[in-house]
């Protein structure tokens, strides 16, 4: 089941359980677990997360499996990047769900909960590290890479994903 939720302490509670988590999982193999450890322990900083959600162009779904929070996706309203068209409205997402949890169910309650959230943009993006498991669904979902960058704390390799939504 995914949900809305708003930037309250249960909500970024949920939301940090799984950015450690996640954080962990898709560095480990590339970064040296002592730089996860202290990115993770210094850098994830709840009350600015808790600042950035009270904003009101962004939101928050988390989708839970069991009451426990698997995954979740935070829009931002207006952040356009350079390798998307100009003069269309974009809206830049996040995409995120721990690797043991990542099934067609969860994927696709995510995706619906986002899908329909965003159904007021142009345009919806993202920077996704390469090697993300995700990616393969998102491209399957209509994505397409627009640029290869870099993204997350350590720099890794990326794609920008775009998706048109609303084509005249």
């Amino acid at each position: 089941m995914s949900k809305f939720t708003v930037g309250s302490e249960e909500g970024i509670s949920d939301l940090i359980t799984i950015i450690d988590s996640s954080t962990y999982t898709m560095h480990k193999d590339l970064v040296p677990e002592e730089d996860i450890k202290k990115y993770i322990a210094n850098d994830i900083d709840p009350r600015k997360m808790i600042n950035d959600l009270n904003d009101l162009s962004n939101q928050l779904i988390i989708t839970y499996a069991d009451d426990q929070p698997v995954g979740y996706s935070i829009l931002k309203s207006g952040h356009n990047h350079p390798a998307l068209p100009e003069g269309k409205r974009a809206t830049e997402i996040s995409f995120v769900i721990l690797p043991e949890f990542n099934s067609p169910d969860i994927r696709e309650s995510l995706w619906k909960k986002c899908r329909s959230a965003a159904s007021f943009t142009d345009i919806i993006w993202l920077n996704m590290m390469s090697h993300d498991p995700l990616l393969e669904f998102l491209k399957k979902s209509g994505f397409v890479i627009t640029a290869d960058t870099t993204a997350g704390p350590f720099q890794l390799p990326s794609h920008i994903l775009a998706l048109e939504l609303n084509k005249n």
